[in-house]
Formats: C-alpha cells, sequence, structure tokens
C-alpha cells in the first residue's frame, strides 16, 4: 500500500504544468500525432498553464493587500483566516487516504465513458485535489470514510456530466474545438442557472453586453488596460493608499489584464492541433459520437469578461464581509474569486452585467459557508498538523469552491447521525442539477443549430 502511495504522491507531485502536458502526449500519439506535433502541442500546454499561474499569482500578491488594507481601515476584527486554494489543497493531500481518490477518479471517467453517460476524457487530474477536499470535510463533519469516498464519487460523476452539457457554450466562447472544463467549480452553476433565468424577468437583461458590446460603446474605456487601471485605482482609493502605491496598483491591474488574453492564446495554440487530431480519431472509430477532452478552468482564461468581473467582485466581497452579520471570515487569499466568475461565464454566456450581478448575488453564500466550515477546517488541521493555526483563530477559505454542494452533501451523509435538513437540502440540489442538465443541453443545440458542428467538419 505504502509503494502505490509514493508513485501517486510522485505522479502527482509533478503538478498541473507538467502532469498534464505528459498525459497529452500520450494521449496525442494514440491518437496518432506525430511525436515532433505531440511534444510541441504538449510543450505549449505546460508553458501556458506556467504563465497562466504567474499572472493569477501576479494580480492576487497585487489586489491582495488593497483588500486587507481596505477591510483594516473599516476597524472589523474577523477571526477565521482565508488561507486560500493552496491552504486547503495542503490540508487535503495531508488526509492518509488520499491517494486512493486518484484511481477513484479514473475509474469513474471509464467506467461513464463505456456505458455512455459522458463523452469527456477528464486529463486534469491534478485536481483530484478537490475532490480530496469534499471528501476531508465530510469526513470532518461526519466522522465517516465511507461516506466521505460515495459523495467524492458523486461529484465526478457531476463535473463529468456538466462538462458535456457546457462543451458547445466552452467552445464558443474559446474558439477552441474539442475541449471543455472538468474543474468542479462549475459544480456552482446548478445553482447560478435558476438566478440567471430569474434575471430573464429583469428588463434590460436580456441585451448582451460583454466585452465585444463595452467596446463599442465606450472605446478606449473597455479597453483590457484601460478598465483593469481604472478599477484597480478604485480599489486604491478604498485602501486609502497614497497617490504613489494608487497609481502603481492601477498600472498593476492594467498589466493583469493585457496579460491574460496574451497568455491564454498559447492555450489555444497548443490544444487546437490535439483537438483535431483526437475528432478525427474518435469519429473514424466511434461514429455518431463525440469526445471531449476536459481540462483545467485555465482554457477559458482568454475572456476578459471573467477577468473584469473577479476584479469588479472585490470590493463587493470585502463590503459584504463588514456588514454581513455572523460572517467570521477576512477575505484575502482568496480574494480573487474565479469560483464564481468561471461558472457564471459559461451559465451566462459571457454576459457582464449579469455575471457581476450573479457574483454579488452569491458572495454571501460563499462567506457564510466558509464561516461555518472554519472549526471544521481547524480542527482537521490541527488533527493532520497540515497547517499551523494561531491560537484564538481559525482557517477556511473565503471563496471555497461550490460551497453549496460541499456544505449540503456533507450534511446530507450525516443523516447516518440522525441529520435529515441536510438529505432534504440534496435532494433540492439533485432536482436543480437535473434543470441545468437540460437547461445547457438547449443552449448546446441551439449554438450548433446557429454554428454549426466543427466534429461534422473533419473529413
Amino acid at each position: 500500500m505504502d509503494s502505490v502511495k509514493t508513485i501517486f504522491d510522485f505522479i502527482l507531485d509533478l503538478g498541473a504544468p507538467v502532469f498534464v502536458p505528459l498525459i497529452m502526449i500520450v494521449i496525442g500519439l494514440v491518437v496518432r500525432m506525430k511525436f515532433k506535433e505531440a511534444f510541441t502541442s504538449a510543450l505549449t500546454l505546460g508553458v501556458a498553464f506556467v504563465g497562466m499561474g504567474l499572472v493569477v499569482g501576479f494580480m492576487m500578491d497585487s489586489i491582495g493587500p488593497a483588500a486587507q488594507q481596505f477591510v483594516k481601515n473599516t476597524g472589523i476584527e474577523l477571526n477565521a483566516i482565508d488561507g486560500g486554494w493552496t491552504s486547503m489543497a495542503t490540508l487535503a493531500w495531508a488526509w492518509p487516504l488520499a491517494f486512493l481518490m486518484f484511481p477513484f477518479q479514473i475509474g469513474v471517467n471509464l467506467i461513464m465513458l463505456a456505458t455512455k453517460q459522458t463523452n469527456t476524457l477528464n486529463v486534469d487530474l491534478w485536481n483530484v485535489w478537490g475532490k480530496i477536499l469534499t471528501a476531508v470535510l465530510v469526513v470532518g463533519v461526519t466522522g465517516n470514510v465511507v461516506a466521505a469516498f460515495i459523495i467524492a464519487v458523486i461529484q465526478m460523476f457531476a463535473e463529468l456530466k456538466l462538462a458535456d452539457v457546457n462543451q458547445k457554450q466552452i467552445q464558443k466562447l474559446t474558439q477552441i474545438p474539442g475541449v471543455t472544463t472538468t474543474h468542479s467549480m462549475n459544480i456552482i452553476g446548478v445553482i447560478l442557472y435558476p438566478l440567471n433565468r430569474l434575471l430573464d424577468f429583469v428588463p434590460g437583461m436580456k441585451k448582451q453586453i460583454d466585452a465585444n458590446w463595452l467596446k463599442q460603446r465606450l472605446g478606449i474605456f473597455a479597453e483590457n488596460h484601460v478598465m483593469g487601471f481604472i478599477i484597480a485605482v478604485l480599489l486604491g482609493i478604498f485602501a486609502k493608499y497614497s497617490v504613489q502605491e494608487t497609481l502603481m496598483l492601477g498600472i498593476q491591474g492594467a498589466t493583469a489584464l493585457t496579460l491574460f488574453p496574451m497568455v491564454a492564446k498559447l492555450f489555444m495554440q497548443a490544444l487546437a492541433p490535439l483537438s483535431d487530431a483526437t475528432s478525427e480519431f474518435m469519429k473514424k472509430r466511434f461514429e455518431g459520437r463525440e469526445f471531449y477532452i476536459g481540462l483545467d478552468w485555465p482554457i477559458m482564461a482568454g475572456c476578459n469578461e471573467m477577468w473584469v468581473t473577479t476584479i469588479m467582485l472585490v470590493p463587493i466581497t470585502l463590503l459584504l464581509a463588514v456588514v454581513l452579520p455572523g460572517n467570521n471570515i477576512l477575505p484575502f487569499a482568496g480574494i480573487i474569486n474565479l469560483s464564481i466568475a468561471v461558472p457564471a461565464l459559461i451559465v451566462t454566456g459571457g454576459n457582464l452585467v449579469r455575471m457581476v450581478i450573479l457574483g454579488a448575488v452569491t458572495t454571501p453564500v460563499f462567506l457564510y459557508i466558509a464561516t461555518v466550515f472554519a472549526p471544521t477546517i481547524t480542527n482537521l488541521a490541527m488533527d493532520t498538523k497540515a497547517l499551523e493555526v494561531p491560537a484564538g483563530q481559525l482557517i477556511s477559505w473565503s471563496t471555497i469552491e461550490y460551497p453549496v454542494f460541499r456544505y449540503v452533501f456533507a450534511h446530507a451523509a450525516n443523516v447516518i447521525n440522525g441529520e435529515i435538513l441536510g438529505l432534504i437540502g440534496a435532494i433540492v440540489w439533485l432536482g436543480l442539477f437535473i434543470w441545468y442538465l437540460k437547461g445547457m443541453k438547449k443552449v448546446s443545440d441551439r449554438i450548433v443549430t446557429e454554428e454549426g458542428n466543427p466534429f461534422d467538419k473533419i473529413a
């Protein structure tokens, strides 16, 4: 058992920039790509992952201190530390049974492919840590390891079904054929979908207001670098920065929004040849069936609406953290809420106004569930000795991914200890999940009708 764990630990310790390209080389060779082409595509993909990590880290390092200063200026004391995703990943990997989640994810994917329950081959295996974290939280609530793995398997099933129905929308947004996003953060789309449908009844909300619309109406003020500068300067003013600090923050914001689409083009450059080869290979062997490659969220990073939304949500998140009664977490490491921006981009089709509204409406959910989970996460951190938490403080994640799913199903699993409300919540969630699948299937059919199916164009 220890030797198996060592093997999996070594593979996963490579990280996404190394691990995913290695898998892509193997897939490329299987679908008859020349080694030179497969290697070049995989290497470019690794460069894209590293580049995106650098830009995201740069933006967080710039925006984070200003956000923290804003809250300090209010005089409000919040004693739950926001450790961000890196701290939660550390906690997840410290779980003694973490390595078992890797074969579980592969097994579920292969079974669903064989039974035609999905058309997505998930190669984003490094993000298995998200399922591990869910399992760890279930154990923290219920104390039951079997229940933890059952909920993790449900999450794997859900992310693959979502990857299928989201694929055409993702393809339309990114212009990269044959790929989809299997990141579990898209699970919160199940909650966003009905909220987005409600916006249909609000006057003016059916207008598609995206980055291109803004450029046509606002000219230079809608350019990436100008929007980044303006939003960052406003945040600097809220943080009571000096003039020099505010201007520097503005330049940093402009830099981030300028670089994101540049780096995102690398994903298209890396994935397009592999997607074409995979599609041709599958079409010859499985007539009438499409297959998609499931990847991490950065393939969507070229959509400007996502980054504008994340930055605009920063002051909204901080304000809500200060004024919401019962909130106990200070947003810091998780202040850039990709957990909402990515699924909101998919659900709305890139409607910037709707994305910001959905983000503002659901931010309290993130904060409250992060607060509720803080004692559980802190106890787990102390038990595993994975994280050091100062005395008198708690640790959590202010923008914890798919918070509703994790909270509802952790407590649904606690039915074994007599808890009923969680089970009712899980049943409601499953109803919304089915509604989402049906709704996004209609969106996919409409996109195919309007734009055609790129798989049909491959000889």
